[in-house]
């Protein structure tokens, strides 16, 4: 197949994985925050919450995880095989890739908790679970744009600076809010 195909359909397959992944768990902090009204709202909430969570994982985030994963081992294989122990960079967003596969199953377990009514996380605790997948996609976007130019450091740095503005403007909005 050709390169740019594949890294093209790579792309598409990642924008369409992270936009489950940043909706689903903004979908969880809805429905743990319904479980706050009436009876019968909570009910009718609930049960169009969990169907809603239900067909995005399944039908668009499951798919497009395993898209992706498979369009981006196939382009080591085609572009980077031959040089994969000398791409420092590489491994790393491997690693920041199985972390978002991570979080990705744990808002699984979420779903499941949430359907048989154990609330785990607030909805509070849900926004700042919800902006973890924001850091992961910055890092790995650096890192793929920057490859091996990135001086460690300041990208370590960096990428620590970016996590704890993300989590403070959750907390300010929160304040605002309330």
């Amino acid at each position: 197949m050709n390169y740019e195909l594949l890294k093209s359909l790579h792309i598409i397959f990642v924008v369409s994985w992270f936009a489950g992944l940043f909706y689903l768990p903004r979908l969880l902090v809805y429905h743990a925050e319904a479980q706050d009204k009436t009876s019968q709202e909570k009910e009718i909430l609930s049960a169009q919450f969990e169907k809603m969570e239900k067909v995005l994982f399944n039908a668009i985030m499951i798919p497009a995880m395993f898209l992706t994963w498979i369009t981006g081992l196939s382009l080591i294989y085609t572009a980077w095989l031959d040089s994969f122990g000398s791409q420092a960079w590489l491994h790393l967003k491997l690693a920041f890739v199985v972390g978002i596969t991570v979080y990705h199953f744990y808002c699984r377990h979420l779903i499941l908790a949430f359907r048989a009514k154990r609330f785990v996380l607030s909805g509070n605790q849900l926004r700042l679970f919800n902006e973890i997948a924001t850091i992961l996609l910055v890092a790995v976007v650096f890192l793929v744009v920057a490859k091996n130019t990135l001086d460690w450091v300041y990208g370590l740095i960096g990428f620590v600076a970016f996590a704890v503005l993300i989590m403070s403007a959750v907390k300010i909005v929160k304040r605002l809010r309330n």
